[in-house]
């Protein structure tokens, strides 16, 4: 089905979708110690935004936000949390929505409720940066990671949507260390050294620890099981390798 026939089934399919509510999706990576998170590039206009979607009636909100991540990075065993609502009154934009569909050429009744103020639900997903394959949706050109601190300009209020979901993220590493094997897991290789997992806590808290404490303390949560050592080739001592007993319980 080509664009221009999608929306016009959209169009004609007004009871297809709950009026005025989306949702919109925080998909954060970690990839050489910085953290991503991914855009898409709209067709017909020069603008970036956050992956997001209607939902359908007949769909639960989670559920909505499930296949909306499914599309975008292929991927469905990931850790998803609902964080807030967004709903202020003017966090519409009937403009920037009319010029998308004068670009790609399609047109829309004044009164259609795609027009008006929309309520989003705001989700974050913490996804593994090696094995997501960005892949554009039906109505994006372009699906790419961005750094956090190095942002294009975003439609609507998703820049905001991004601060608070990241403001949430550090909160959760901050108070909920005893669940880290589900969320931080999400962020890392099976395998991963002590080092790459508190440079994984200090790009996101934006701070530093002192090495040695910061071990013991993620020792001391029973988290992790310790593995051989890293054969790096250097003349100094390898450093070890460790993955979460969480996930050695899921291939048992």
């Amino acid at each position: 089905m080509d664009l221009n026939q999608k929306f016009k089934d959209f169009v004609s399919s007004q009871d297809l979708y709950v009026p005025q509510l989306s949702v919109d999706c925080v998909i954060f990576g970690f990839h050489q110690n910085q953290l991503k998170v991914l855009l898409v590039k709209t067709a017909g206009v020069d603008i970036w935004a956050l992956p997001g979607g209607f939902v359908e009636q007949n769909e639960g909100i989670d559920e909505a936000a499930l296949h909306i991540l499914k599309e975008r990075t292929g991927l469905t065993d990931i850790y998803l949390e609902q964080f807030r609502t967004f709903g202020h009154v003017d966090r519409g934009n009937p403009e920037f929505m009319k010029d998308y569909l004068n670009n790609i050429g399609i047109e829309m009744p004044d009164n259609h409720w795609i027009f008006r103020r929309f309520i989003s639900i705001g989700y974050y997903a913490l996804v593994n940066f090696s094995l997501i394959t960005p892949t554009p949706g039906e109505m994006t050109e372009a699906s790419e990671w961005f750094d956090i601190k190095q942002l294009p300009q975003l439609a609507f209020d998703h820049n905001d949507i991004i601060e608070k979901a990241l403001d949430t993220l550090k909160l959760m590493l901050d108070t909920r260390l005893n669940t880290m094997d589900r969320w931080a897991a999400s962020l890392l290789p099976e395998t991963f050294t002590m080092i790459d997992l508190q440079n994984l806590f200090e790009t996101i808290l934006e701070t530093t620890f002192h090495r040695n404490n910061f071990h013991r303390k993620m020792v001391s949560l029973e988290l992790l099981e310790k593995l051989e050592k890293k054969f790096t080739g250097a003349s100094n001592r390898a450093p070890y390798l460790y993955r979460f007993k969480s996930r050695i319980a899921d291939l048992t």
